[in-house]
């Protein structure tokens, strides 16, 4: 029986014999010469399908498996972190860029964590999630690390994730006044989880901790 095939980022569809790749789309926004490359490949190579991904992808569904590192060539990308244990997306919103309601710079931001972290490998999968608004379009609230804007700032938010087994993020801190000092405090979350090296998603180590336990431990020696 096949298996996702990781390192081409190649995941087994129901036929036990088709695979599925999901072309990386950073933050979801893209430009017409990237969504012909992907048409293009989905026809030539005969595709069952093409599917909008929860992530802001577009999955090119039923690839025969012994195509697949000439799919990845023709679409002039490396294999997509779709899959396996390591930093998979960073959703989101449209943010001061474009959006009316927003209060802080999403678009930016967010396509920094996914310059910084997308693939990154990690002990447990792991998701991010920006969103200019307390509106959250970009669901930081089912993502393991994620930010939301506020006229003061940025609110960073820890431990939600959907699943078998959802929880909703808390808040571990408020009104982080800058771009630079809400990265700096992801990426001490980020770097406290992978130390730890535990197979869980890190909203299990909030519940098992306590919010305020997981605070005083997790930030612990971060200055900003």
């Amino acid at each position: 029986m096949k298996k996702d095939i990781l390192e081409k980022g190649a995941i087994v569809q129901r036929d036990k014999e088709t695979y599925a790749i999901a072309p990386h789309i950073p933050g979801g926004l893209t430009e017409p010469a990237q969504l012909r490359r992907i048409a293009d490949v989905a026809e030539r190579f005969g595709a069952q399908a093409l599917k909008l991904t929860s992530a802001k992808r577009i999955a090119i569904v039923g690839l025969p498996e012994e195509k697949l590192d000439q799919i990845w060539e023709e679409l002039g990308e490396k294999p997509g972190a779709a899959i396996g244990m390591c930093v998979r997306s960073v959703k989101i919103c449209p943010g001061t860029t474009f959006c009316k309601r927003g209060q802080q710079n999403s678009v930016e931001v967010g396509l920094e964590l996914d310059r910084k972290y997308h693939g990154m490998e990690l002990p447990w999968k792991f998701k991010m999630g920006v969103s200019g608004c307390p509106n959250d379009c970009g669901e930081v609230c089912i993502k393991d690390v994620g930010l939301i804007g506020s006229p003061k700032g940025w609110n960073v938010m820890v431990g939600g994730n959907g699943g078998g087994r959802p929880r909703l993020s808390f808040k571990l801190m408020e009104h982080v006044p800058s771009d630079e000092e809400a990265l700096k405090v992801v990426d001490h979350i980020v770097t406290w989880f992978k130390a730890k090296d535990r197979r869980c998603r890190l909203g299990k180590f909030v519940e098992e901790m306590g919010i305020e336990a997981f605070k005083a431990e997790v930030l612990d020696g971060l200055k900003i």
